[in-house]
């Protein structure tokens, strides 16, 4: 009995996958991605209060491209749709991966039956024998379900993804897989000042999904004819031509942007990148970024110029002229660049000023297991989230600040002068990374300073992995400051790396490794006098205040006034803390910082 096809459809994906219950006595999820380009599994623990941080257990992928494996008629690679098939090895293989995954999860994992998701995408909507292959599947693993994205779930499970892995988010977001790419455009800025719970899904209805997929176009590059070749070009430039204007009549935040869009001033459209084909483009990017070796090595939230991302030139000729190894890149994802270059060509032409893209990790899956949760938890603020498995005590059962975070905080941020807005966008407070930098201020107190300075590096940069809401910018600005705290005195391993992050953020803001290296510095001293964490309101505001002014010249010059109670300055040596502020400024041309100490009557 042939198994039915069971779309799933922007109307029932609600209904026809497992919702996430708070109450749960097990909060696992498997899901399985059957894309174009490989299979992908993956475990995750969506327990309460954490749930949005979707953290993953247990992950793996099948090389098995269903796309390449339908057998196309001989005449199919005029540019036409022609019946496509799975080969009968092929149905095999994939039943059989199937029923391992299953496995894993049900058995080796413990994840319930009906928390276990398979969706499949473009591959399996174009196969003429979808149902053989589902037949298959039920006959090797009876309880599992194979559910088919229609391209409308597809764009929304992908751009939700994608946005995972940001506090909030505007611009257009695409998805590049073997088969399609998909182009929507999202604004959580305008949706919750709006009240839209639904902006998601109504991105998803008004993006498009074209059949222009790495795997899919490759095939037309190497073997159709010149004719075929271009025609197929302008598909699919009329496509993302036609996709971009249709979102900016629909959303008028993106209609503004594109019209207030100047090359002089750098304003433009961000655009937010997922999918294999255009993470094999950042991957690309990043191996030919002027800084090298490039610090951060995850390509999710790595960001570049939309002027850097426009040299798609040179990016074919380094993947043409590079015999060695590139990270992030396999052969098969080298062997598609020309077709990932030529989506990405028409992504160039068809906006008319990109400002930044962003390179995303998440994707279907991560997009699937958001929609699983309530509004609420979606749009959450991930970051919330990052002190309490390191500092459990320092942070409430939903994320929020105590109020003796909420002292070091105000402590910190009373340093930074008043009229100059970088300090507040450029650092760990304006990435929403202060709670994380503050209860790192007291931890590792015991160990060597020069051991807690390279830690700090090194932590920023290949710590929290997957965590959500942290981009290469906030990442490399917490390794400066925790490492500015601990005085930044490091061997020469680690002088490479602090030269690299700091060019990595300056390129970012001009001044945003001063305030790393000021942040630190205050830090130091706030550390020096209050020696562990305050255990009350009066711990610090009692004991050491911070005092600022500024005077604008040729050089923009700072003066802190850092005043300690006297009973707190018994037995320090004032300039000890002076001292530590010598090198702050340093490496900037166009600052100047003078320090004074003073003690108050407590």
């Amino acid at each position: 009995m042939t198994s039915p096809v069971d779309i799933i459809t922007l109307e029932n994906f609600e209904s026809k996958m497992p919702r996430w219950n708070p109450t749960s006595s097990n909060h696992l999820y498997a899901l399985v991605d059957m894309g174009s380009n490989g299979i992908r599994f993956s475990i995750s623990d969506l327990s309460p209060p954490s749930a949005r941080l979707l953290r993953c257990v247990y992950q793996e992928r099948a090389a098995i491209s269903l796309f390449d494996a339908l057998n196309e008629s001989s005449s199919a690679e005029d540019g036409q749709n022609r019946p496509l098939t799975f080969p009968a090895d092929t149905i095999k293989l994939v039943s059989q991966t199937l029923a391992r995954f299953w496995k894993i999860a049900v058995d080796d994992y413990g994840v319930p039956p009906a928390q276990v998701t398979v969706f499949a995408t473009e591959a399996m909507r174009r196969a003429e024998n979808a149902a053989a292959m589902l037949d298959a599947i039920s006959a090797e693993t009876p309880d599992l379900v194979v559910h088919i994205l229609a391209p409308h779930v597809e764009t929304l499970f992908g751009s939700v993804g994608a946005r995972s892995g940001f506090v909030d988010v505007k611009g257009l977001f695409l998805d590049l897989g073997g088969g399609s790419v998909q182009m929507t455009y999202m604004d959580t800025h305008a949706a919750k000042a709006e009240d839209e719970v639904n902006y998601a899904v109504a991105a998803a209805m008004a993006g498009e999904s074209l059949p222009f997929g790495a795997a899919r176009l490759i095939k037309v590059l190497e073997n159709a004819s010149a004719a075929v070749q271009a025609a197929e070009k302008s598909k699919l430039h009329g496509g993302m031509g036609e996709a971009f204007q249709k979102l900016r009549a629909k959303f008028p935040s993106l209609a503004a942007t594109a019209a207030a869009a100047r090359e002089t001033d750098g304003s433009g459209i961000d655009i937010y990148v997922c999918g294999g084909g255009f993470r094999g483009y950042g991957s690309m990017l990043m191996h030919k970024d002027r800084i090298q070796p490039y610090p951060i090595p995850i390509i999710g939230t790595y960001t570049r110029s939309g002027k850097a991302f426009s040299k798609t030139k040179d990016m074919l000729k380094a993947n043409k002229d590079f015999d060695g190894k590139i990270f992030g890149m396999s052969k098969r994802r080298r062997a598609q660049f020309p077709a990932i270059v030529t989506v990405v060509e028409a992504l160039i032409a068809a906006v008319p000023r990109i400002r930044s893209v962003t390179f995303c990790a998440g994707g279907n899956r991560e997009g699937a297991l958001m929609m699983k949760l309530p509004y609420a938890i979606r749009e959450s603020n991930p970051l919330a989230l990052l002190v309490a498995p390191i500092a459990p005590s320092l942070a409430s059962a939903h994320g929020e600040q105590t109020t003796q975070m909420h002292l070091v905080l105000d402590t910190l941020i009373s340093a930074l002068p008043d009229d100059a807005p970088s300090s507040r966008t450029a650092t760990v407070f304006g990435q929403q990374l202060g709670p994380l930098f503050a209860c790192h201020i007291w931890a590792r107190t015991g160990q060597d300073a020069d051991l807690n300075a390279s830690a700090a590096l090194h932590d920023a940069v290949t710590g929290y992995p997957g965590y959500p809401g942290l981009t290469h910018f906030g990442r490399a600005v917490l390794g400066l400051t925790l490492c500015a705290r601990w005085g930044a005195g490091l061997g020469p391993i680690d002088h490479q790396l602090h030269r690299n992050l700091r060019e990595l953020v300056d390129r970012t803001d001009s001044n945003a490794s001063f305030w790393a290296d000021y942040i630190g510095a205050v830090a130091a001293a706030l550390a020096r006098v209050v020696t562990a964490w305050p255990v009350s309101p009066d711990a610090i505001k009692d004991t050491i205040r911070f005092r600022t002014s500024t005077k604008c010249g040729k050089k923009h010059k700072i003066s802190l006034a850092i005043s300690i109670s006297e009973r707190a300055a018994r037995g320090i040596n004032l300039q000890d803390l002076v001292d530590i502020f010598k090198n702050v400024a340093k490496r900037a041309d166009d600052k100047a910082l003078t320090v004074i100490t003073e003690t108050f009557a407590a």
